[in-house]
């Protein structure tokens, strides 16, 4: 069926306009759902930046729950990316191919409707030529009879005059002249009318009408292929989504709780030993005993020694499973009394009261003396004392072999810089070798700081330490520099004589010793060493004016002396 057997011109012009704006609305459909497509990967993507994580990689938790969680994220992720691909897919094959479709049909309907137009205008020109043909030979009829009627009735009446007769007569046949030519104009206009009209509903009309349904037709197809494309869209991306989710499952799939528990054991095994027990202190030592046998006394074991598991300084330094030691009352017993002859013996009371006010200002005199545990290494390296022996060994390794990278690529960038000065001596013209003494210095200067970072962490990296070695004092974070033994002080008091040197010791690097307990140096100073390192990192010394601290084993060159220890010298 075509529509030239149709003949409402202005149905079908109202007809190709609906179709236009139906693709038009399809269109703006396309433009929704494409939005409605960037908003949903936006907030996807929005969603996993906010659960993705924020700290360092080395930071990151190893539990596989949290790994899964990760994987789903990245996969969740590229799932928003393929959403993207969508949206950008139908905004470039769907939408905009039907915008530039649409302004297509506008112009090809606007062509077509204005030949439509004037083939209706030619064909009511012609229409109005032949009807005006038509009134003048009307017209012109009706003067003729109304001439003939004249000549007649002038022919019949006797008193007319001859002239009177012709000229009615001659009237008569200008009349009819003229009403014949009317007639041949009119047959003509007539006849070109009908010719036209025919032309008008069988060729012309019929021809537009046919470009209108041939447009119409490739507009529905257009649509066709629209849909058909708007769905192909989805599909091509149906097998990448596919992926995503079965990594999702994977991940689902990856989750190990014996793993993770391994991983917790892993982490927070401290390597301290259970605590011992708790020794009975006896207070009952200076109480006069009666002759009954059931007092009790002092747990002994064989042989009459107390048990060495239940001495006070087994644990004294020791870290407590659930925190710090509980803290007991100090108590110090009294010496045993001396026997005294009955003549001369003094009262019990009075000699212990005053032992314990001697002890008591001995001890008041220590807590003057500046303690060692306040003072901070000034130095970049920290040994991590303050956590336990295995977190401790790992967290030190973990520094070692990233100062071991940082050291290897100083060795490259150093031999490179080598090569690169051989070749400028050899050539001379590719540039002046001169110039890369300074750099090749610098990378020297920075690898002989990170062997000195090296070597401080490997001095303090834990090996089997004894029990009591780490102390619950949490507030020294840093290793500081050793303490003295505390009887050492009950000598100091009696004998101000100065430590002698035991060798000398040149600075490499300058130390600000901004703490309490480090002396200040500068480069190339020669300080006495008066104390080695023994283990910690610090070796005590004095400058020539008399001033004495510790400084940084590895900031000085030492040289010990031949009659102490033999000669040794080391950095």
């Amino acid at each position: 069926l075509s529509w030239h057997t149709k003949d409402q011109f202005e149905n079908l012009d109202k007809h190709s306009q609906w179709g236009i704006d139906f693709l038009e609305r399809y269109a703006k459909f396309v433009k929704e759902r494409l939005e409605i497509e960037q908003t949903y990967a936006k907030q996807l993507r929005s969603l996993v930046k906010k659960y993705c994580p924020k700290r360092p990689k080395d930071d990151e938790p190893r539990f596989t729950s949290c790994l899964s969680f990760y994987s789903i994220l990245n996969e969740l992720n590229d799932y928003a990316g393929q959403r993207e691909v969508v949206a950008e897919e139908m905004g470039h094959k769907v939408y905009g191919e039907l915008m530039r479709y649409s302004q297509d049909l506008k112009a090809e309907r606007k062509h077509h409707l204005q030949e439509g137009r004037k083939a209706q205008q030619y064909l009511d020109q012609c229409w109005k030529h032949m009807d005006n043909s038509k009134k003048k030979f009307e017209r012109e009829c009706k003067e003729a009879e109304k001439s003939q009627l004249i000549y007649e009735r002038l022919d019949n009446d006797i008193n007319a005059t001859k002239s009177e007769v012709e000229k009615a007569k001659s009237q008569l046949y200008l009349r009819q002249h003229m009403a014949e030519e009317s007639k041949n104009e009119y047959a003509a206009q007539l006849q070109n009318f009908n010719s036209e009209q025919w032309k008008h509903f069988n060729v012309a009309i019929p021809q537009i009408f046919k470009n209108l349904q041939d447009m119409d037709e490739r507009r529905t197809v257009k649509l066709g292929e629209m849909y058909r494309s708007f769905a192909e869209v989805e599909r091509r991306v149906i097998p990448i989504i596919s992926k995503c989710l079965e990594g999702m499952v994977t991940a689902a799939k990856n989750v190990n709780e014996r793993r993770d528990s391994g991983i917790v054991v892993e982490s927070f095994k401290s390597g301290f030993e259970p605590p011992g027990d708790f020794p009975f202190e006896d207070f009952s030592q200076n109480i006069q005993r009666t002759g009954s046998d059931g007092t009790i006394g002092t747990p002994k074991t064989e042989g009459g020694k107390p048990d060495p598991k239940h001495a006070v300084g087994r644990t004294k330094n020791k870290l407590w499973l659930f925190g710090k030691k509980p803290k007991i009352p100090p108590s110090i017993p009294p010496p045993s009394l001396p026997s005294f002859p009955s003549g001369h013996f003094q009262s019990p009371k009075f000699s212990t009261d005053r032992i314990a006010n001697h002890l008591s200002e001995m001890r008041n005199a220590k807590t003057k003396i500046p303690s060692f545990r306040t003072v901070k290494r000034g130095v970049r390296v920290e040994d991590l004392s303050h956590l336990p022996p295995e977190q401790r060994r790992k967290k030190l390794q973990q520094r070692i072999d990233e100062l071991n990278k940082e050291l290897q690529k100083e060795m490259d960038q150093r031999d490179a810089l080598n090569k690169m000065k051989d070749v400028y001596e050899k050539n001379p013209q590719m540039g002046d070798p001169g110039s890369l003494q300074p750099k090749i210095s610098e990378t020297i200067c920075n690898m002989e700081k990170l062997r000195s970072e090296i070597h401080k962490n490997e001095v303090t990296f834990p090996e089997d330490h004894p029990e009591g070695s780490y102390t619950d004092d949490h507030s020294q974070e840093h290793r500081s520099p050793p303490q003295p033994d505390p009887h050492e002080f009950d000598d100091e008091f009696d004998d101000d004589d100065p430590l002698p040197a035991i060798g000398h010791c040149k600075a490499l690097y300058s130390f600000d010793g901004s703490n309490e307990g480090t002396l200040v140096m500068k480069e190339n100073e020669v300080l006495y060493v008066i104390e080695e390192d023994k283990g910690d990192g610090w070796t005590r010394v004095r400058k020539q004016g008399g001033e004495e601290g510790y400084v940084p084993t590895s900031y000085v060159e030492i040289t010990l002396e031949k009659n102490s220890k033999g000669a040794v010298t080391y950095i």
